[in-house]
């Protein structure tokens, strides 16, 4: 198995079948031996800094009815709100004084927020803030959409693509999405100029090793700037509430091939590895990860949105998160720091972003 992480270092393509036999096989010892091959890359382009997000969930409304999430639409149980523009604006007021310089603006798919009220908002933050960047994940929308928003003054598009491979996709999705129309947005998006963010949950129900190898292989072509990929965790509101959850260690390991496949991408530690493990994002940094992205949502909203049980910090300010983040990172010998952290391999095309 060393010789195939040994490959991917020297910066070959694996095929989908060694990607799988890898992922199949994987052990602590060969973790250990993938993480420090990603740790020196991670270094190689990054140093030792670790970049933060200001996380804004500003709704907890969703028209789509995917079976894992917690705010899909039949779930009667989930108490709904809606940040308003001041509100918005207020978040991103508290997280410029402790130092974000991007703003996460994440929310469902909510027909609410129309392309005109969501340029609007857009807007108002790049005026305000126009030396931070702005990133979206508000979900499919067509291409004139994301053209409006990129040109409002959105930088980055997160937008998962949760499993690539389309017969696994059906098993997690109401009939009405499609993993084509996902990658058609993933690409619409990169045609636009924002930095793009996809990704895909570890360990989710009926997932196989070679679905994650195909996961791989699409984030290889597509190219994006940043990978956002955490383990499964159950909601108990979902039709998928009796599924076992996804683990810390593939989860991981995923990290360190991500980092050696895609070696300059931004890659997060998510909130979904501490929710699974106490020191979960630490491991995830020491795996290859180099950003972080503490909540800046209000505090009597944030146990609102959960996407899956169990989520850590909905009861932290802003300053809390901050702090303790940096308290963190420095356990291990890594420093937050205050810059937009864009990605290394995209070239601006426009002055301010």
């Amino acid at each position: 198995m060393r010789e195939l992480i040994d490959k991917l270092e020297k910066n070959s393509v694996l095929g989908l079948s060694e990607y799988a036999e890898l992922i199949k096989n994987f052990t602590p010892e060969l973790s250990e031996y993938l993480f420090e091959k990603s740790r020196n890359i991670r270094h190689k382009y990054y140093g030792h800094d670790v970049y933060i997000r200001g996380l804004i969930e500003f709704t907890n409304y969703c028209k789509n009815d995917c079976l894992y999430c917690g705010i899909r639409r039949s779930n009667k149980n989930a108490e709904r709100y809606r940040l308003t523009k001041e509100q918005i604006l207020d978040c991103c007021e508290s997280g410029y004084a402790l130092g974000f310089r991007t703003f996460v603006l994440q929310g469902g798919e909510d027909p609410y927020f129309t392309d005109d009220l969501m340029v609007d908002i857009i807007s108002s933050v790049r005026e305000r803030y126009p030396d931070c960047a702005i990133t979206l994940s508000i979900g499919e929308k067509s291409y004139g959409s994301y053209k409006a928003f990129f040109d409002a003054g959105a930088n980055r598009y997160l937008l998962r693509h949760e499993t690539a491979n389309c017969e696994h996709y059906g098993k997690l999705h109401p009939k009405e999405l499609s993993c084509e129309n996902r990658k058609r947005c993933l690409y619409d998006l990169k045609e636009i100029g924002y930095q793009v963010g996809c990704g895909f949950m570890v360990g989710s129900p009926y997932q196989t090793a070679e679905n994650l190898a195909e996961d791989l292989l699409f984030i290889k072509e597509l190219q994006p700037q940043m990978v956002g990929i955490g383990p499964f965790i159950a909601q108990h509101d979902t039709p998928l509430k009796d599924f076992k959850n996804g683990t810390l260690e593939l989860t991981l390991f995923m990290l360190g091939l991500i980092r050696l496949t895609l070696p300059d991408v931004l890659l997060p530690s998510t909130t979904a590895l501490g929710t699974i493990h106490p020191r979960g994002r630490e491991l995830g940094i020491l795996a290859g990860a180099n950003v972080v992205m503490p909540n800046l949502s209000p505090t009597n909203v944030r146990n609102k949105y959960l996407l899956y049980d169990n989520k850590i910090c909905t009861g932290d300010e802003a300053a809390e998160c901050r702090h303790c983040m940096e308290l963190r990172m420095g356990s291990i010998g890594y420093k937050v720091v205050v810059n937009r952290g864009d990605a290394i391999n995209f070239h601006q095309i426009n002055s301010y972003k």
